[in-house]
């Protein structure tokens, strides 16, 4: 069974609480559970994890791009300026598919531009803990 890290960037602990109108009152123990089932219906075993850290999620990254193992990705607020995390995107050697819980495009300015989707295999948005179901079928598909 092929493993596909879910990683998840800052805040995104804070589901159900942080901004429900904007994220939806699934908690992240929610998603994990979603993307977890998704992964056994596509054949995947799928590791989810969380963190506030931008260094922790750089080496997670690098961790992938050492096992070639596929990852979907919400990057959270460090798309729009982390360098450091798109340069580890770069580097990737399996699939990696960014992922946001709302549409970035339709929110406030500075959420517009994405850092790291260049170096992405693609972007999937605004579906709610859908887009990762997404995600995962685009990996499933891809790897």
């Amino acid at each position: 069974m092929r493993t596909v890290y879910v990683l998840n960037g800052p805040n995104l602990s804070r589901l159900g609480t942080r901004e429900p109108d904007v994220y939806g009152a699934e908690t992240f123990a929610d998603l994990a559970a979603l993307c977890r089932q998704t992964g056994r219906e596509l054949g995947l075993s799928v590791e989810v994890r969380q963190t506030d850290d931008e260094a922790e999620l750089v080496g997670w990254l690098h961790e992938a791009a050492d096992g070639k193992i596929p990852v979907v990705l919400n990057p959270a607020a460090f798309t729009h300026y982390s360098y450091a995390l798109r340069d580890a995107i770069a580097q990737r050697t399996a699939p990696l598919v960014e992922v946001h819980i709302s549409n970035p495009a339709a929110r406030e300015e500075f959420r517009h531009t994405s850092v790291v989707a260049a170096v992405a295999t693609g972007t999937i948005a605004g579906f709610g803990l859908a887009s990762y179901v997404l995600a995962l079928r685009a990996v499933a598909d891809l790897a």
